[in-house]
């Protein structure tokens, strides 16, 4: 018998939630950031079903060469670079983009016998203090690019926003004009906005935006849901309830006895657990969906299982659907109730939860 956990992925919502970029910004491209298996989506489906991108952003050269060997002929910029003679060299025989962030990528350039002609973005630190140039290099090392044959000229210039999700913080804004600062009259195409930057922060836009979060349907804001802005979800995580049980007051539920029934009881068991990705960390109160309505978690989520309150829903039975977050349930509201955020739970999805498309 197979477990019944499956995550459903509606490829409409993720067109959908590209239209909704395309809305926000209709005067600039779209490079899909379908890193981390496509936010635990399924890489080259939500690729495939993406199609109407300009381009798609991975974090590995191994994420790119999945995509080409996929028949995937757009760009693909490797937003970490590359790390040594051999990815440069990988890179520019798939025809790959790559972001260039510091000084030992630019020397291996310098050094590079590379045959394809490669487009570059320079990465500056504009405030994440991540990855990055200082933007008061940014002249110099264009300089050295420029001497290079191999480097399409003129190379694009971007940026990462740290705090966009904030949309009171004016570390933003601080960032925007250290990178109009650096930048002032360079011909090369610019990127600054991610997906909160896009929906937050119209003059960001540039040449490039590189929606992620967005893409998938979650809200990149901490005060607002995906729906809410006009996104739909486009993962459904699910499962059956496997047992019921008639508890009495005082009984303790799961590991530690953490949680002790205040009457007498009944409680669902669903087959899911942080073995499939849910997050062990969940809180008593996390919500879940059975029959449409809302039932909370009790007690500690173990690796296969979860035990969930069933006072005032009489009417659940064994193998009834539960819905963990998506269809009915934003995953953001699971997250906050889990003490982290959306992008954990989608990414953390395990290879043991077969993934179906719709």
């Amino acid at each position: 018998m197979t477990r019944p956990v499956r995550a459903r992925i509606d490829l409409q919502a993720l067109q959908q939630n590209l239209h909704q970029v395309r809305v926000s910004t209709p005067r600039s491209k779209v490079m899909a950031v379908v890193k981390a298996n496509g936010y635990g989506h399924g890489l080259v489906a939500v690729a495939e079903a993406l199609h109407q991108a300009d381009g798609f952003g991975v974090a590995r050269l191994e994420e790119a060469l999945v995509l080409r060997e996929a028949g995937i002929g757009k760009p693909v910029t490797l937003l970490e670079g590359f790390m040594d003679a051999a990815e440069l060299e990988a890179a520019g025989r798939l025809g790959l983009e790559v972001v260039l962030h510091s000084d030992y990528q630019l020397a291996l350039l310098e050094s590079a016998h590379v045959q394809a002609s490669l487009r570059v973005w320079v990465k500056l630190d504009t405030g994440m203090h991540r990855l990055g140039f200082d933007p008061e290099r940014l002249e110099a090392v264009i300089r050295r690019l420029r001497a290079l044959p191999l480097v399409q000229q003129p190379p694009g210039c971007l940026s990462h926003l740290a705090c966009a999700d904030e949309r009171a913080n004016p570390a933003t804004e601080d960032q925007h004009r250290r990178f109009e600062g650096a930048l002032n009259d360079y011909p090369g195409e610019r990127s600054l906005a991610n997906s909160a930057g896009l929906l937050g922060w119209p003059d960001l836009h540039y040449d490039w935006v590189r929606p992620g979060i967005m893409l998938y349907g979650v809200s990149p804001f901490a005060d607002a849901l995906g729906p809410g802005l006009g996104l739909r979800p486009a993962m459904t995580l699910e499962t059956r309830i496997i047992g019921i049980r008639e508890l009495r007051k005082g009984d303790a539920i799961g590991y530690g006895g953490s949680w002790v029934c205040p009457e007498d009881m009944c409680v669902g068991v669903a087959a899911i657990g942080y073995g499939d990705g849910y997050p062990r960390h969940a809180a008593a109160g996390t919500p879940v969906l059975i029959q449409g309505r809302r039932v909370t978690l009790v007690g500690r989520v173990s690796m296969d299982m979860i035990t969930l309150d069933l006072r005032g829903h009489d009417a659940v039975r064994e193998g009834d659907r539960v819905v963990l977050w998506g269809e009915g349930l934003p995953v953001e509201e699971v997250a906050a109730a889990a003490d982290t955020i959306g992008y954990e739970l989608l990414t953390g999805i395990t290879g043991r939860v077969q993934l179906e498309y719709d």
